[in-house]
């Protein structure tokens, strides 16, 4: 009897999709539960409980600067978009819920992967080793995005390594004891920080406030900062404004699209001098992601922000030259619109963690 072959069924039909769910491994979560139920409730999330001291007005205050910062992570997570995958909807769990993403049922077809950052594994402390090996196990695949020299500071990367399927690391070597530790078919990447943040979020400003924002960190206000901020001060007028102290929340990123044409991030990647020897940030990405101009100071080992600079995304200076300085801002400032829209559409393109962690998961077969 002759066989009629459905539309789906047909030789030669183009494959379908892979099916893959993500849960974010997110500290300032608990439970699993639905992305972007937990992105919903994020603003409302009571964190005295999960500070060391409630009464300590700074220390929620970046408290609640982080877990807004890792909320936007879920949000990115949440939005995964790549023409190969059907990406089914996301999951975010804390600590308590991670087991629960190798037992919760699975629909025909799914990937599972479970996406950690930074230093988050070793919130699991001494259990980690065992809770991803079962995760594995139970056919979870894990994405780690270790953009801040895991492999040779956190404690737990050893134990972990053989059960990733994908490493994004920063640009530096990885421990050799770490590297020997990956299974065969990980996938790994050399890529440190990019932008948090949805693609094209925030429209291009055509034409934006002539001024400059600089853009500090928790490094505070190092001696070497401060002379940047006061020369700037001094040779911009009003037309400069500095945030030294990590005190800009995500929600209020894209407000300075139309405020600032240029942002000075004044993080390098891997200085030789103190003062800006913690590795450059994501201040540059998400500036470029906001249309802004990022400027940045030059390395001892170029990397990443110098190749960005080859190809005139960022403008960077002579690191502690701040004549440069002043004459990078001058050019940032002066650069017409549709060299900025290039700027712009780059990093909403290529510079966003959803957009790389789903190029990875895509490579990753």
């Amino acid at each position: 009897m002759p066989v009629t072959l459905s539309p789906d069924d047909r030789p030669n039909r183009p494959a379908s999709p892979r099916r893959v769910r993500v849960c974010y491994f997110n500290a300032w979560a608990r439970a699993l539960e639905d992305a972007a139920a937990y992105v919903a409730r994020v603003p409302a999330i009571d964190l005295t409980p999960l500070v060391a001291d409630a009464k300590d007005a700074a220390l929620l205050a970046k408290a609640r600067l982080d877990c807004d910062w890792y909320g936007e992570n879920t949000r990115c997570f949440a939005s995964l978009a790549h023409p190969a995958i059907e990406f089914l909807p996301a999951w975010v769990c804390g600590v308590t819920g991670v087991l629960e993403v190798g037992r919760a049922p699975r629909v025909d077809g799914e990937e599972r992967w479970l996406v950690t950052m930074g230093q988050q594994p070793q919130a699991l402390g001494a259990s980690a080793p065992k809770v991803f090996e079962l995760l594995a196990r139970t056919g979870v695949r894990h994405l780690f995005y270790a953009f801040d020299e895991a492999s040779r500071t956190m404690p737990c990367f050893e134990a972990i390594a053989p059960h990733l399927r994908v490493l994004i690391h920063d640009e530096l070597p990885l421990s050799a004891r770490g590297r020997a530790r990956l299974a065969r078919e990980c996938h790994v990447e050399h890529r440190s920080w990019v932008a948090n943040t949805l693609p094209f979020a925030v429209p291009f400003a055509e034409a934006p406030a002539p001024e400059i924002l600089f853009l500090g960190s928790q490094l505070g206000l190092t001696p070497h900062r401060q002379r940047q901020i006061d020369f700037l001060r001094k040779h911009f007028g009003p037309r400069f404004t500095a945030i030294h102290d990590h005190s800009l929340p995500v929600a209020e990123r894209g407000r300075l699209a139309e405020r600032f044409t240029v942002s000075v991030c004044p993080e390098g990647r891997k200085f030789g001098t103190p003062a800006m020897s913690a590795a450059h940030t994501d201040r540059p990405f998400w500036s470029g992601c906001l249309g802004l101009v990022p400027v940045a100071e030059d390395s001892a080992s170029g990397g990443r922000l110098e190749a960005l600079h080859r190809e005139k995304l960022i403008v960077r200076y002579r690191h502690g030259d701040l004549a440069a300085l002043a004459a990078a801002c001058e050019l940032a400032l002066a650069m017409p619109a549709g060299e900025r829209r290039r700027i712009y559409d780059y990093f909403n393109r290529h510079e966003t963690v959803g957009a790389v962690v789903a190029e990875a998961i895509a490579a990753a077969q």
